[in-house]
């Protein structure tokens, strides 16, 4: 079991790691929309939440040597359903023709006061 740090993202304040590999699969802890350059969460508009939690998802799998492609199972967050189209317009974007198992929760608050939050399980070494 490797636990897995990407170099510029902050140590989490919290009794977790942002991914461990184990067995060929990374597992990655929830994302939320954080600025890795500012060190702040992002508040504003959704689609730019979900970009930007997207990429930190994609920051964590790269530092494990996978990538978004690898990607088998993701579980978004959100918090309202309402926000669920636009997500899914990012999302889409993103992810291209990729197609991983995924759930979308919506849940009454998150972090921070953000929208979204992304955990993801995905291959490494493929």
């Amino acid at each position: 079991m490797r636990k897995i740090q990407p170099s510029g993202q902050p140590t989490p304040k919290g009794h977790y790691s942002p991914g461990i590999e184990h067995n060929g699969l990374i597992f990655v802890s929830g994302q939320l929309p954080m600025d890795l350059e500012t060190r702040e969460p992002f508040a504003g508009d959704i689609e730019t939440q979900a970009e930007l939690a997207l990429r930190n998802v994609e920051a964590v799998l790269k530092e494990a040597g996978s990538d978004l492609d690898n990607v088998l199972q993701m579980t978004i967050y959100i918090s309202d359903i309402e926000l669920w189209g636009k997500v899914n317009e990012v999302y889409a974007r993103v992810m291209g023709d990729h197609r991983p198992a995924r759930a979308i929760v919506p849940v009454k608050d998150l972090h921070f006061d953000t929208k979204i939050e992304i955990q993801a399980i995905a291959a490494v070494g493929i």
